[in-house]
């Protein structure tokens, strides 16, 4: 039955076109922002866990940085250690000379006082972002510098995992430490004595920042493999398919222009009934 009041055909030409303009406007999106979920209205569930990921994403990359600053602030620290040490050698080397008694004990005396003093500079000088662990008060807020390693998620909770390194306090120690005054040759062999022991804690402390250092680096490597895994893993989820875009937005333009055909036969239906009516 025709009818010029209900064009049941046009109804439907219209809400197919409606469809087709709908799905249009979709892939153009897609292939505009190079998402197919750029909102939660997309998808909601896809983005919510996107959006977790993109920040577990931008907090290890915040992590690496500050590990980064880290490594250089210990590896700063080892340095200085390394240099105390080899100062201690020289100390030792200088006490060891003054084992034969026609020695003059008071020029090696002073010769490993400037050496001391030396090692105090060293101790004093060696900070990097405003952190010595060589020092007795190096570390702001006590004597444990701490750098944040992860942050470990699991359903419920995040956990922060932290890289903590003791301060060495050489300045309590090596700087403030007692050495026999040399005066003789037995003397000398006391200074000896003291000496090997103030090298045994600063290769033990030397060992320590090496060790912790190591760690460090070990962790940016992994929390950098572990930030690009993320950021993969977000862009398969959410990221649009561009050659399948593309090909979808070409059959759309054409079911579209066979949508408007459609829908312009349907509106001319009720006109041909008035062929009906002439003589």
């Amino acid at each position: 039955m025709s009818s010029i009041l209900t064009n049941s055909s046009a109804m439907v030409a219209l809400q197919t076109l409606k469809g087709i303009n709908s799905n249009l406007a979709k892939t153009q999106s897609e292939i505009s922002t190079g998402k197919s979920v750029n909102s939660a209205k997309d998808n909601a569930a896809i983005w919510a866990i996107s959006k977790t990921m993109e920040g577990d994403y931008n907090t290890y990359k915040t992590i690496q940085t500050n590990l980064n600053v880290a490594g250089e602030t210990i590896s700063t620290a080892r340095t200085g250690a390394e240099s105390v040490q080899k100062l201690l050698g020289d100390v030792k080397e200088l006490a060891e000379s003054a084992g034969r008694s026609d020695n003059e004990f008071g020029t090696i005396q002073a010769q490993i006082d400037a050496k001391r003093a030396q090692i105090a500079a060293v101790v004093k000088g060696t900070q990097a972002n405003g952190v010595n662990l060589l020092s007795t008060n190096g570390v702001v807020g006590g004597a444990t510098y701490s750098v944040l390693g992860s942050m470990d998620r699991n359903n419920t909770t995040v956990t922060a995992s932290t890289i903590d390194v003791t301060s060495l306090d050489f300045e309590a120690s090596i700087v403030g430490g007692t050495i026999t005054t040399i005066t003789d040759q037995a003397s000398a062999l006391s200074a000896v004595s003291d000496i090997e022991a103030m090298m045994k804690v600063v290769i033990s402390g030397t060992t320590k920042l090496g060790s912790a250092g190591e760690r460090i680096t070990d962790q940016v490597d992994f929390v950098s493999k572990l930030a690009d895994s993320l950021k993969l893993a977000s862009g398969s989820l959410v990221d649009a398919d561009m050659e399948e875009a593309s090909a979808r937005l070409q059959a759309l333009q054409t079911q579209q222009q066979l949508g408007i055909q459609a829908l312009s036969i349907a509106n001319q239906a009720p006109s041909s009934i008035m062929s009906l009516f002439r003589g």
